[in-house]
């Protein structure tokens, strides 16, 4: 008979937590989750899911303006009614929620509905019950948080965009990353005045510059005003509204102000130093390959360690984790060559080098194409479509693909399989395009548009 009530226990039940628990079940481990807030961790209840339904809310709106360059005469662009969305999206969050738990509780995981924290490196207080476990995985995710100036609690995190009764009519959006731009765009498309304010020069540091200029371009053709080089220094409450005050001195009244100016571990109130356990920047969990923390027997998954705070990878990490400790599979999640989307009207995606990253390896060369997709040029939408491939010269792989533009996170999970296979150019210009569509330009681009490195 073991030491311990459990072989293993996870505290979160996110997507980390959840697969880990499940597939270490499956693999015969004695196994126990606690989730005090709500199954699915934060994708499925106020992340990536809720905020494609209301993306996809955002588009109708757009195609029943376009429609009439179809000949479709009486489908028109109408009043948005935020309350069906919010009753509709909900519905949908509740439903995966749900799956969650029944995922566990068929593969036999015993569930806890509230908080745990360590006692000590073995022993968790979950709910007031003492609990001891062999193993024990952190998987507690990560919260937004609102910047140190006067009237920061007056905005709004994106958790909170869920919970609004009705649509603030001015919005203001803090941030150039990914979570601010597909708030900005659902925003705007559901009728909303937006106001997007960010540090830097382009949104979407990280990303390739190609992109990041197309985004830019992508968001003003939306009617985003941007306001670039800007720092918020104060909120102040108005008759009017909101008064949003910048750095450099210019000002503007809105009803509603978002903040998606940054993202923290989840580590707080953990107890942790009772595990001997130390977090480190915006209070994340330390670990190495194998996800293991200074505590041999305590593993710490998905974005409470900050490494590549995406939902695919939390889930690949538990799995790998899973297998490595009851499935006699030992292995590691690959964190090579993700391909990540961001979900703004139009979507980007990409995966593999930008082309900065790969020509300070050495020489690559640079495939390019801009163009206005077949169903804007009838509707005359200013919308266009970017697609690139980076090249490493001397072994002609295929090392990085960026686009902007209708469908391109659908495009690009396909892609990522060449280029984690390790595909040259000369794969890409050896299959077969599909043909119409914007996709066969991967397969067509023969002519080089410039060589860097």
């Amino acid at each position: 008979m073991s030491a311990y009530d459990f072989d293993l226990f996870v505290i979160g039940g996110g997507s980390a937590g959840v697969r880990c628990a499940r597939i270490s079940a499956t693999h015969g481990a004695r196994v126990a989750v606690a989730e005090e807030r709500f199954w699915g961790g934060t994708c499925v209840n106020v992340g990536c899911v809720p905020k494609k339904i209301m993306v996809n809310a955002g588009e109708y709106g757009l195609w029943a303006e376009e429609a009439a360059a179809f000949g479709w005469q009486e489908m028109v662009k109408g009043q948005h009614r935020w309350s069906v969305l919010k009753e509709a999206r909900d519905a949908e969050v509740e439903r995966l929620s749900a799956i969650y738990g029944r995922l566990l509780a068929n593969a036999g995981v015993t569930p806890f509905e509230c908080r745990a924290t360590f006692i000590d490196p073995h022993t968790l207080d979950v709910g007031g019950r003492r609990v001891t476990a062999e193993r024990i995985v952190i998987a507690t995710g990560g919260h937004p948080v609102k910047p140190d100036i006067p009237g920061a609690e007056l905005g709004m995190i994106s958790d909170d965009l869920f919970t609004l009764e009705e649509m603030p009519r001015r919005v203001a959006v803090v941030g150039g990353g990914y979570i601010a731009l597909e708030f900005a765009s659902l925003l705007r498309a559901l009728g909303a005045e937006v106001d997007l304010v960010y540090r830097q020069s382009l949104p979407l540091r990280g990303f390739d510059h190609d992109i990041r200029e197309a985004m830019r371009d992508a968001l003003d053709a939306l009617g985003i005003r941007q306001h670039v080089g800007h720092e918020i220094a104060s909120l102040e409450k108005t008759a009017d509204g909101i008064r949003v005050a910048t750095a450099g001195g210019q000002a503007a009244t809105v009803d509603a102000v978002m903040f998606a100016t940054g993202r923290v571990a989840n580590t707080g109130g953990l107890n942790l130093e009772a595990a001997e356990i130390v977090t480190g920047r915006f209070g994340a969990i330390p670990v190495d390959a194998r996800q293991t923390t200074r505590q041999p027997h305590i593993f710490a998954l998905g974005d409470v360690t900050d490494q590549l705070n995406l939902t695919p990878v939390a889930t690949a990490q538990g799995h790998a984790l899973a297998d490595t400790l009851f499935g006699n599979k030992p292995r590691t999640a690959n964190l090579q060559n993700v391909p990540t989307a961001v979900f703004t009207i139009p979507p980007a995606a990409t995966v593999g080098l930008t082309e900065e990253l790969a020509a300070a390896q050495g020489p690559v060369d640079i495939y390019l194409t801009r163009f206005t997709p077949m169903r804007h040029t009838i509707s005359k939408r200013a919308r266009k479509t970017v697609m690139k491939l980076v090249v490493d010269r001397a072994s002609q792989k295929v090392v990085g693909a960026h686009m902007l533009g209708d469908d391109a996170a659908e495009m690009m999970q396909g892609i990522a399989i060449a280029i984690v296979a390790g595909a040259t150019k000369q794969d890409f210009d050896a299959t077969i395009g599909i043909h119409p569509t914007a996709a066969e330009e991967f397969v067509t681009l023969r002519t080089i548009t410039r060589q860097v490195g």
